[in-house]
């Protein structure tokens, strides 16, 4: 498989998803628009298309943010989504992909920096993909916004801060508000350049200290992803392989 990553700033690395498809063996490629790497014309030839957060929102104009363009990132999800890949939206990502179906993003009722659980819901009880979750995991957040909700959504989990945790806009297309991405080299990145985010901790109820960050194990859920994104490859291989029959 060929994997695609869109990454919008260095501190927001793919960590645990790019680890899982070195691991796996899959061709590799990146467009880390921070450096100036341009996006690919279209989808035709990536099989799963991933598309990293940032501190921008789907709002943010090239006037205000000179390397992401919005609009074009959405094309892409769109181009991506039409042709049969696999989608994968994390934090900025999972809102992008709402707003490339029509869905717009909102604010999060709760601003969430740390490790806590979400709770799936009965639909992702039921969902194949998300059944070594259990019925909660404890997972990394670093978010103040959410994505929208299409008429065809369906939200899997969600946590008590943010409701909308991981949603289904298909059987290939997946919006991750949450950060399954984490490893304590990421989240040293993260924490280096949200000084000011992090020294605000005790007036939110969801937002921890740089110390108490630095003293969780990420394991556990990177586990829990690479089974998620193993049985996500081998849905879209036997689709693939169905269509063309």
């Amino acid at each position: 498989m060929r994997v695609h990553f869109i990454v919008h700033e260095s501190f927001e690395a793919p960590g645990a998803y790019a680890t899982w498809a070195k691991q796996r063996g899959h061709d590799v490629s990146f467009s880390r628009v921070y450096a100036g790497e341009k996006l690919p014309a279209n989808a035709q030839g990536i099989d799963l298309l991933i598309v990293m957060g940032g501190p921008q929102s789907p709002a943010t104009t090239l006037e205000q943010c000179a390397h992401f363009d919005s609009k074009a990132e959405q094309a892409l999800i769109a181009c991506a989504i039409s042709q049969g890949s696999a989608v994968l939206g994390i934090c900025l990502g999972a809102q992008l992909l709402g707003e490339a179906l029509g869905a717009p993003f909102t604010h999060s009722p709760e601003k969430e920096i740390g490790k806590f659980p979400i709770f799936l819901s009965p639909a992702g009880k039921k969902h194949s993909l998300f059944s070594q979750f259990g019925e909660s995991l404890a997972v990394g957040h670093w978010h103040n916004d959410m994505p929208g909700l299409t008429a065809n959504t369906a939200i899997l989990a969600y946590s008590e801060g943010c409701p909308r945790q991981i949603v289904a806009y298909s059987d290939l297309a997946y919006g991750f508000q949450c950060h399954m991405e984490f490893t304590p080299d990421v989240v040293e990145q993260l924490i280096a350049h949200s000084e000011k985010d992090l020294s605000q901790a005790t007036a939110y109820r969801f937002v921890e200290t740089a110390e108490t960050l630095r003293t969780h194990d990420y394991s556990e859920m990177n586990k829990a992803l690479f089974i998620f994104l193993d049985k996500l490859g081998a849905h879209y291989l036997s689709v693939k392989a169905a269509t063309k029959r």
